[in-house]
């Protein structure tokens, strides 16, 4: 790696930013307004198969928007279906900006379907996405981690996105119910390197994947009466990368306004 890719500002790495309404780029800007410099996944083959479509405007220019926060910004194209890609995103990113102290899985796959229509094909690729790529994204950033040179605990960070959707969303709620070992696992197996791992279900947010109709019935079934925005998110990634955060591990936090609570 060349020196120069080093900064004073720590490097965190979201995968799962490729729309500028997502959850991933509320994050990236979060946390660039933070002191961050910011490495941001993105693959518009999967966004140009889905109803809202790939994004207009170039990822060039969204990392010229992160840079504005006075940091370094990276986007990096990588289809995670691909067991070699996590490890080469990573290595992307290390090169590029230096070594990586935090890893936001925002990504996802997500295609309806149920227990006696899903196929083979599409269960497998749920999980090549959702699951196995977040696995080797996890292990490629141990294997890269340097905790900090000073004295002190290491500060390095694992945040994913899980979600509790279960029938008529079979391969998308199942790869998401293992995606939670895995990181639990990362919790206990590299906190010996200073690294804590935690879960976060944000409930319903818009995105730009909800019906009218559908988003006033969920919004109805929270208790704090509204859907949740990509920066409800963001505000408890930033909490949880913080070094007030470093408590926190193995948790799977419920950030959704009450969602399914009584009202």
């Amino acid at each position: 790696m060349d020196n120069d890719a080093r900064s004073s500002r720590p490097v965190v790495f979201i995968t799962g930013a490729s729309r500028p309404d997502n959850i991933g780029a509320a994050i990236a800007r979060t946390l660039a307004s933070l002191g961050w410099d910011v490495a941001f996944a993105f693959w518009d083959d999967y966004d140009a198969s889905m109803p809202w479509g790939a994004p207009e405007r170039g990822h060039d220019a969204f990392a010229d928007e992160l840079r504005a926060f006075g940091g370094r910004a990276l986007p990096v194209a990588v289809d995670l279906s691909h067991p070699e890609a996590p490890a080469r995103a990573i290595q992307r990113v290390r090169a590029g900006l230096g070594p990586i102290q935090a890893l936001v899985a925002s990504h996802a796959h997500s295609v309806d379907s149920g227990l006696l229509d899903t196929s083979v094909e599409a269960f497998d690729r749920h999980f090549a996405v959702n699951t196995r790529g977040t696995w080797l994204l996890i292990k490629a950033f141990a294997e890269q981690f340097e905790a900090p040179a000073e004295a002190g605990p290491a500060l390095g960070r694992i945040v994913a996105l899980t979600s509790d959707h279960t029938a008529h969303n079979l391969p998308y709620g199942a790869s998401k119910g293992a995606l939670d070992r895995i990181v639990i696992a990362a919790a206990v197996e590299l906190a010996h390197l200073g690294i804590t791992a935690n879960l976060i279900n944000p409930g319903p947010i818009d995105t730009g994947w909800m019906t009218p109709d559908l988003a006033e019935d969920l919004a109805a079934e929270t208790a704090l009466g509204r859907l949740g925005r990509p920066r409800d998110t963001a505000d408890l990634v930033a909490f949880l990368l913080s070094a007030s955060g470093g408590w926190i591990n193995g948790q799977l936090l419920h950030s959704n306004g009450g969602f399914h609570l009584p009202v």
